[in-house]
C-alpha cells in the first residue's frame, strides 16, 4: 500500500482512466512549480504513472483492473487522437496472422509516433483523412474503443507497407489465414481499395481474388 497525502480529490483522481496536467492541478490542489514538484514526488512513489508527456493515471486505477488488455486498447485511442487500432495487432486479434502481437498498432490522422509506458508499446501510422474509416466500437467500462474491421486492418497494412513482390507477400510472406476472411470481408476490402485509387492496391485485390478462386 502506497502512503499518499496532500491530494485534494484523491478518490476522484483514482477513478479516472487518465488525466492531463490541467486536471491534475484541480485534483491535487496545487499549481505552478508546486504542482510539478508534487507530480514528480507521486511518480517517484509510483502512485502516478506517466502514460506520455503530460498524461497520467494512478497506480490504484491500474491495479484494480485485473485484465489490463482492454484498458491498454482504450489508451491506444487516447494517446494519439483521433486513432483506431488496426494493422498487425488487429489482424492477430482476428486470427488472420499466426503470430501473437503485443505492440498495439494503430492508424491516426496525425504523424506516426511510438509511445512506451508501463502498459506496453503503442505504435501509430498516418493515413489520409478519406481513408480514416472502417472501424467498429468495442466497450471499455462506459467508454468505447475504436477497432478496425478485419478488412480494414488488412487494407491498412497492405496500403502502408512497401512491398517489392506483391505475389510473394500475399501468397507466402504474410501467411494470412484466408479461411478467417470471408466473402463479406473481401467485398469490404474492395470498397476501400476503390476509394484509395491506388494502382498497387488494385493489383493486390486481383491477387487476393486469385487466391480465393483456388
Amino acid at each position: 500500500m502506497i502512503s499518499i497525502s496532500g491530494i485534494k480529490y484523491q478518490k476522484e483522481l483514482e477513478a479516472l482512466p487518465y488525466f492531463n496536467k490541467k486536471a491534475a492541478a484541480f485534483l491535487i490542489g496545487k499549481k505552478g512549480k508546486n504542482l510539478d514538484k508534487k507530480i514528480e514526488q507521486l511518480k517517484r512513489k509510483k502512485y502516478l504513472l506517466s502514460l506520455k508527456k503530460g498524461i497520467y493515471v494512478s497506480s490504484v486505477f491500474v491495479e484494480k483492473l485485473g485484465d489490463r488488455k482492454p484498458y491498454s486498447e482504450y489508451l491506444a485511442n487516447i494517446l494519439r487522437y483521433p486513432s483506431y487500432i488496426s494493422l498487425e495487432y488487429a489482424l492477430a486479434e482476428y486470427g488472420l496472422i499466426p503470430e501473437g502481437v503485443s505492440v498495439i498498432t494503430s492508424i491516426s490522422l496525425k504523424s506516426g509516433r511510438v509511445f512506451e509506458n508501463i502498459l506496453g508499446s503503442f505504435v501509430y501510422k498516418n493515413i489520409k483523412s478519406e481513408l480514416f474509416s472502417g472501424f467498429v466500437e468495442r466497450s471499455f467500462l462506459d467508454k468505447n474503443i475504436k477497432f478496425a474491421t478485419p478488412a480494414k486492418a488488412l487494407f491498412d497494412l497492405l496500403y502502408l507497407k512497401k512491398i517489392p513482390d506483391l505475389d510473394q507477400e500475399l501468397k507466402e510472406d504474410l501467411r494470412i489465414n484466408w479461411s478467417n476472411f470471408g466473402s463479406a470481408d473481401l467485398e469490404e476490402l474492395a470498397r476501400y481499395i476503390g476509394r484509395s485509387k491506388s494502382l498497387k492496391m488494385g493489383k493486390i485485390l486481383e491477387i487476393i481474388k486469385e487466391i480465393y478462386d483456388h
